[in-house]
Parts: structure tokens; C-alpha cells; sequence
């Protein structure tokens, strides 16, 4: 029998269009920025579509104070997209609307890097997969991290300067409202306000206070169950006094955004007469006198006695 040589011709596979996507991010919920990030929303859909090579993913976009990664979850879902396989490309305005701190910036693009997903910064003209992508990244993202440094330095000299003559606006706090940046007395949650203070002088501790308030049924802050810190917040705060003391608290890290208690690392601004009270400064006082006496004494007790008391040291 003879032999039949069938040629079998190659097939040109159809090319597969590259799945792009874009990111973009605003940093203020003003009204001309939310028309920013829509006006950036409507550009890149219109641009990606407009490329045959490319087939359209979508646009990611996220409204945050800032460019870190976890306060962002539009970016998040990005990210968890493009380790699902489905997207490709990246096209992003700046480095520092994507990150504003090297680390996120490199950890974020090494990742992408490794899925075999680049990042295309406009404004740098970067793609990241490109031999001197990474290089000029790690330049330029320092570039925008000591940008982002410098805007909170004049955040904070600003809040500072506010508090040093006794404009700056406290923050809405349990028995009070805020309204037009003043603070009004809540009457039920000031009820319980002086509930709690009378509880702790009578001779409470923070724990059996949260217990009584959750069996009368009394939602907490959060809406949620009292606890022993939430108690301790309350009867710490001198604004149950009618006076602020601002930069009680501060962030320590302008990237982390890390707050941390002020132990007289930075000076803090007390206004007195601020708002009208719930409780008296005397009552306020004798507060903070009778937790230093309970401090002193569980000290002297010691940390492992059987009998310690529902207050802290």
C-alpha cells in the first residue's frame, strides 16, 4: 500500500487583545474634584475603547485622602482582579495618584511585575515592563513621597496655628453635636454622660459601668455595647467639661497615618469655656483624682492579685 502525505496547514491563531484597565484617584470629595474624577472615568473608557488592540476592563476609581493602599478599595479591587487574570494593562495619570510613598509604589508594581502586568504612568511617560521602567520609578516615586511629606507638614502647621488661637473646630464626641463646628449638648446622651460620672464616684469601675449601661439597654457610641474603653473615653474627655484640649492625639507617620497618644512630644492647646458642659470641671476633676487613686492603689497590689479592680493603672 502506498504511502499518503497529507500536509496539515499551519492555523494562525486570532490575536488576543490585551485587557487594559485604568486607575484613577481624587483626593478631596469637593465638588470640582468629584468632577475631576468623573472627567478621568469618561477619558480613559472612551481612550481604551477607542483601541482595537485592546479590549476595555473598566475604570477603577477611588475618592480617598490619600494615595496608601488600604484606605483605597477601588484599588484593592484592582489589584485582586489583575491576580484573577483579568486584566493586563494598567493606565494610571501619575505615580502619585497610584501611590504616594515608595514602598506601596515598588511592592504594588514588583507584584504586577511577577503576574506579568505592566503599569502605564502618562504623565512620566513609565510603562513597567520596559528595562528602565523600575529604575526611573524608584526615582520619581521619591520624588512623590517627599511631595506627599511636605503637604502634611503644611496640614499640621496649619491645625496648629488654628489651635494656637482657638479656631480649630473640635470633633463631634459622645453628648454632644456638632453644628456649624460648635458642639451642642445631646440631652440623652448627656443623661448618660453624667450617669457614668456618677458611677465611677459612687465607686464603679469602667467594666461594671459598661455592664450597668448595657442591661438598661443604652447603645454605646458605635451604637453597639458598652465597653470598659468606651466608659474610659468618656470620663477622660475634658470636653464633658466645656473645655477642648486639642492634639490630645497626632499622627506620627504622614504615610502610615499611625495616631499615637501625645506624651508632650508635641504641645497641646487647652480652650477653656469652649461649649456649655454637661458636667461640672469640679466633678471633672474629681474624676481624674479618684483614677490616680485607684492607680496608686492596684500598684501597690500588684498585677497578678486575685481581687483586681475594673479600673486601669
Amino acid at each position: 500500500m502506498a504511502r499518503n502525505v497529507i500536509k496539515i496547514e499551519a492555523v494562525t491563531p486570532l490575536p488576543t487583545r490585551l485587557k487594559v484597565a485604568a486607575y484613577c484617584r481624587v483626593s478631596l470629595g469637593t465638588e470640582h474634584m468629584l468632577q475631576s474624577l468623573a472627567a478621568q472615568v469618561s477619558h480613559y473608557s472612551a481612550y481604551i475603547q477607542s483601541r482595537g488592540e485592546w479590549e476595555y476592563v473598566g475604570v477603577y476609581a477611588d475618592e480617598a485622602k490619600s494615595g496608601t493602599r488600604d484606605s483605597r478599595p477601588e484599588f484593592q479591587r484592582l489589584l485582586a482582579d489583575c491576580r484573577a487574570g483579568k486584566v493586563g494593562l494598567v493606565l494610571t495619570k501619575s505615580i502619585s495618584r497610584f501611590a504616594r510613598n515608595t514602598v506601596t509604589l515598588l511592592e504594588t508594581v514588583r507584584e504586577l511585575k511577577d503576574l506579568g502586568i505592566g503599569v502605564l504612568f502618562e504623565e512620566q511617560n513609565i510603562h513597567t515592563l520596559t528595562g528602565d521602567g523600575e529604575l526611573m520609578l524608584t526615582i520619581l516615586a521619591s520624588y512623590a513621597q517627599e511631595e506627599a511629606l511636605s503637604v502634611s507638614e503644611n496640614i499640621k502647621w496649619r491645625k496648629r496655628s488654628d489651635m494656637a488661637k482657638g479656631k480649630a473646630k473640635p470633633k463631634r464626641v459622645f453628648g454632644y453635636s456638632s453644628v456649624d463646628g460648635k458642639l451642642v449638648i445631646k440631652p440623652d446622651e448627656a443623661e448618660t454622660v453624667r450617669l457614668i460620672f456618677t458611677e465611677f464616684l459612687g465607686g464603679l469601675g469602667q467594666t461594671n459601668i459598661a455592664k450597668k449601661l448595657n442591661k438598661m439597654g443604652i447603645p454605646s457610641p458605635e451604637g453597639s455595647i458598652w465597653r470598659s474603653s468606651g466608659v474610659r473615653r468618656v470620663l477622660m474627655n475634658p470636653k464633658m467639661c466645656g473645655n477642648l484640649l486639642h492634639q490630645r492625639r497626632y499622627i506620627a507617620d504622614p504615610i502610615s497615618k499611625k495616631i499615637v497618644v501625645n506624651n508632650g512630644e508635641l504641645p497641646m492647646f487647652l480652650i477653656e469655656n469652649a461649649h456649655e458642659p454637661i458636667i461640672s470641671v469640679e466633678t471633672y476633676e474629681a474624676v481624674q483624682t479618684e483614677y490616680a487613686r485607684r492607680g496608686a492603689k492596684l500598684n501597690r497590689k500588684g498585677k497578678n492579685n486575685a481581687q483586681r479592680p475594673n479600673y486601669p493603672g
